[in-house]
């Protein structure tokens, strides 16, 4: 019997990226490849990289030439780019990283095994010249459904694979490929952007919105919990505009609902959420539906007029908090975080003080801060009156203080607070869990004061006792084993 082919795939940037990588895992498990988890094992390994900012862009670059060097001191023969930088970059990438024996775009996926295979017996596949993705599908979203079928959507699979990938009960499976174990996984509710933000590329190189069918989602979802997992996260480029190409913009507002009710499953979370299209009836379903997480990834990016409108955004300091305000009257412990970009273009000294202003009344949770740079192929990038990079790094350094400072005192409000813990590491540094103000990986954790009887998987209700930074401690409450309930309340 031949050796079977091994594949290692090693991932990059957001949970979007995570989704995809288990397309490409259960596509080639599908084709007779062996999948493992350390490069040095697999005879190709596979980096999906990211494209966003040029940290992330480095990153990956580092990734393709960890993995190189392991040529002739491993197993591995091959190293493949995948993801947005090599979909972003295609021929330009090859060229500069010869180091990359193949950089396969989103339209190489569906025949990611005969890429391999290809590359893998000393063959050539031709990189792929960059296209603009938007111009792919009609302009109008009500027309984009129709031609969907005709554009490579990474994780928008249909849940339709043949017998015997599928489990013994429930739907067929996905063509998808878990590559951990963890409790929570991520489900792609739709790809793509129609929004113009005058400082993302996501757009060009995602392609314009489209929404995945409800029916997929819930299938892949039954899926997921059949495998274990107690939590999904919808992400995608822009939640709020699910459905909008399937003649219903409140799509959202009645699939989490059902999502809620598959069984097995302990939570449910939305992330990727625009201020401007957050709706009343939107914001009641997150707040008020049993096992839906009231947690809110609000993209703010500022607060002062000026600096919105020249990013091509909407709202201000007053009409945010107005927001936060109207969400916390609905749930008062829901979880709040966002991003922001200063050193914009022409960003004031007063335009600085205008976001701080907001950040002080705004209590969020998890604050992510970053120092504008140009990104190629953006608009912003044209703009005049650019600050200094040491205006824009000192800037940085002081909203990020400010951010830490103020996500450590909101952690100290929730003293006292009883939070639903979904435990994800049970090992001798103590039991971590999230709850459920806390996404996976970005806004802190919670430490549980005692393990005993606990497990990873399991949903317990926890007395918050103490802080550390944005991170939680909490005391399990006697009899909460296993809670679920009100599990995401």
């Amino acid at each position: 019997m031949p050796e079977r082919r091994t594949v290692a795939l090693v991932t990059l940037g957001c949970a979007r990226n995570e989704v995809d990588s288990e397309e490409l895992a259960g596509r080639l498990e599908a084709d007779g490849w062996d999948l493992v988890e350390d490069a040095a094992e697999a005879d190709v390994a596979v980096v999906n990289t990211c494209g966003f900012v040029e940290a992330a862009k480095k990153d990956s670059v580092d990734a393709l030439l960890e993995a190189n060097d392991l040529k002739g001191h491993s197993r591995t023969q091959a190293v493949v780019a995948v993801g947005c930088m090599a979909e972003r970059y295609g021929k330009e990438l090859a060229e500069a990283l010869p180091e990359a024996d193949g950089v396969l775009g989103f339209d190489d996926y569906a025949d990611i095994s005969d890429r391999l295979q290809t590359i893998l017996n000393g063959g050539i596949h031709a990189s792929h010249t960059p296209r603009d993705r938007r111009k792919l599908l009609p302009i109008s979203p009500a027309e984009r459904q129709e031609s969907a079928a005709e554009v490579a959507l990474p994780g928008h699979a249909p849940v339709d694979l043949p017998d015997g990938l599928a489990p013994a009960s429930g739907p067929r499976a996905p063509l998808r490929r878990r590559l951990d174990g963890a409790p929570v996984a991520s489900v792609k509710l739709a790809s793509g952007c129609d929004r113009r933000c005058s400082f993302c590329a996501i757009p060009s190189f995602r392609g314009s919105f489209i929404s995945r069918r409800p029916s997929d989602v819930l299938n892949e979802t039954r899926w997921l919990a059949e495998q274990g997992v107690k939590e999904i996260m919808l992400v995608s480029e822009n939640n709020t505009s699910y459905g909008k190409d399937l003649g219903d913009i409140r799509l959202l507002e009645s699939l989490l609902p059902e999502l809620a009710e598959v069984d097995g499953l302990e939570r449910v979370r939305v992330s990727y959420l625009q201020p401007a299209e957050m709706r009343p009836g939107l914001i009641d379903v997150l707040t008020s539906t049993p096992k839906i997480a009231p947690y809110f990834d609000l993209s703010f990016q500022h607060s002062a007029p000026g600096v919105l409108r020249a990013m091509r955004r909407f709202g201000d300091t007053d009409r945010f908090l107005e927001l936060l305000d109207t969400i916390r009257s609905k749930a008062p412990q829901a979880g709040v975080r966002s991003n922001f970009i200063v050193g914009f273009p022409g960003e004031s000294a007063d335009d600085l003080a205008e976001l701080e202003r907001f950040l002080n009344g705004a209590r969020l949770d998890a604050v992510g801060v970053f120092g504008y740079s140009d990104e190629e192929g953006t608009e912003a990038a044209t703009y005049e009156n650019k600050l200094d990079e040491d205006v824009v790094a000192e800037r940085l350094a002081r909203v990020s203080r400010l951010a830490e400072e103020l996500v450590s005192q909101r952690a100290e409000e929730r003293l006292g607070e009883t939070v639903h813990v979904l435990v994800e590491s049970v090992d001798e540094d103590g039991v971590y869990g999230r709850g459920a103000h806390q996404a996976p990986e970005t806004d802190g954790q919670v430490l549980l004061t005692s393990g005993e009887g606990l497990s990873v998987g399991r949903m317990v209700e926890a007395k918050v006792v103490g802080t550390e930074g944005v991170d939680l401690v909490a005391e399990p409450l006697t009899g909460s084993l296993g809670c679920s309930e009100e599990a995401g309340r």
